[in-house]
């Protein structure tokens, strides 16, 4: 697996993560011997509510408004690095 993720471990690392790695493989054939049947699949262990507001349409900004942070900007429009040749 270090090898796949590209990190260089040394030998006492690698052994380290073997027995935690074996540890975790145990506790997910603990988890597998629980008996689901008759439970909904689900995301989350709580539920949960949409945080956000609803989409409403509002008044936009002016021109002004929308540029008046941009890092760069002429008088109507953001200013981006060219990246077509």
């Amino acid at each position: 697996m270090a090898d796949l993720a590209r990190l260089e471990l040394d030998d006492e690392a690698v052994e380290t993560f073997v027995g935690q790695i074996g540890r975790i493989l145990e506790y997910v054939a603990t988890l597998e011997s629980v008996d689901t049947d008759g439970v909904e699949p689900m995301s989350h262990a709580i539920s949960l509510k949409n945080a956000f507001r609803p989409d409403e349409p509002g008044e936009h900004l002016d021109n002004a408004e929308a540029l008046a942070n941009a890092p760069e900007k002429d008088d109507r429009s953001f200013l981006v690095p060219r990246v077509v040749g």
